[in-house]
């Protein structure tokens, strides 16, 4: 009988285990996903801020032709 209990409470024990690896393992993806589309916003603004800064020089370029 004794025997019975410690097996089931190591199954039980063991099934914890799986669901937490399972876990952890889902959480890493989300944060992988959610990393690489902060990196794809980054690059976004960047392009844009470039953008921005190219057509303000070409303005000063233009405005001091004058």
């Amino acid at each position: 009988m004794r025997r019975l209990v410690v097996i089931l409470a190591v199954a039980a024990l063991a099934g914890c285990g799986v669901e937490t690896a399972t876990t952890a393992a889902t959480g890493a993806a989300i944060k992988a996903k959610e990393m690489e589309e902060a990196k794809k916003t980054q690059e976004q603004v960047q392009r844009k801020i470039g953008q921005a800064m190219e057509q303000t020089q070409q303005r000063a370029e233009k405005d001091g032709e004058r």
